[in-house]
């Protein structure tokens, strides 16, 4: 079982777009999948249309053990479930600070799950927080998506910079290149430098493309609704590439 987060620093990056595309992909190559949404907004559970039980809360969630389980719902999708996220996920890192390990928490309550499942992927706020290090700690695979800008550069080498002080493993990290648009020079000059000098950089970028931003209408994932736009040629490829040539050699570490 692989535990694969997406995550930024920075909000607007393509994040959850990213995360629901790939969970649709994973469980259509036939393994068992488990998107958990971590995001206060819901986003995740938005284009799912899945709304989270209402007598489930963040506080329930950070107890673990069956509640999570009874939490979890199944999608319109084969071999795909969702723990969708509501706004009271907001106070998980004040529910956090007050439990033991506090900072391997999430890691623990996913262990749970992992017989169940051949992935789980993290639809994850944006900021470094308390929940943040706990994604940090659980997931095989974080991919960072990078707006080939100079602050979306700048905010990669503050994560970055986080790994190393708190003596995280880099080889986690996996930056690839979102919302590409070739045409604008700001983009081609940016992604000469990020190429030039990112480690673990992918090799595929996903274009910036209005299909993406049409799924809040359409609320499914954009490589089912359209699996020939070239935005779902890009995921697919993205997928692949994560398949291939990162799950199969990427063991658990801290």
């Amino acid at each position: 079982m692989k535990t694969i987060a997406i995550y930024s620093i920075k909000g607007g990056v393509g994040k959850t777009a990213t995360c629901v595309n790939l969970a649709h992909l994973a469980a259509n190559s036939r393994k068992k999948v488990l998107l958990c949404d971590l995001d206060p907004q819901g986003s995740a559970s938005f284009y799912y249309r899945i709304q989270p039980k209402t007598k489930y809360s963040s506080l329930k969630f950070i107890k673990g053990g069956k509640r999570i389980d009874k939490a979890i719902r199944g999608t319109d999708f084969p071999g795909l479930d969702l723990l969708p996220a509501d706004l009271s996920y907001r106070n998980l890192d004040i529910l956090l600070s007050g439990t033991a390990k506090s900072r391997t928490r999430l890691r623990r309550l996913l262990g749970d799950s992992q017989a169940s499942y051949d992935c789980i992927f993290l639809d994850c706020p944006p900021n470094i927080t308390l929940v943040s290090e706990n994604i940090f700690h659980a997931a095989d695979l974080i991919l960072v998506p990078l707006i080939p800008t100079t602050l979306s550069i700048l905010t990669y080498g503050k994560l970055h910079d986080f790994f190393v002080q708190n003596d995280l493993s880099l080889n986690k990290l996996h930056p690839f290149l979102s919302m590409v648009e070739p045409r604008k020079q700001m983009h081609r000059q940016s992604i000469r430098e990020i190429m030039t000098g990112t480690n673990n950089l992918l090799r595929t970028y996903i274009p910036f493309s209005a299909d993406v931003e049409k799924m809040g209408f359409y609320r499914e994932p954009l490589t089912h609704r359209h699996p020939a736009a070239a935005a779902s040629m890009a995921f697919k490829k993205l997928w692949s590439e994560i398949e291939t040539t990162i799950l199969k050699a990427s063991p658990h570490g801290n």
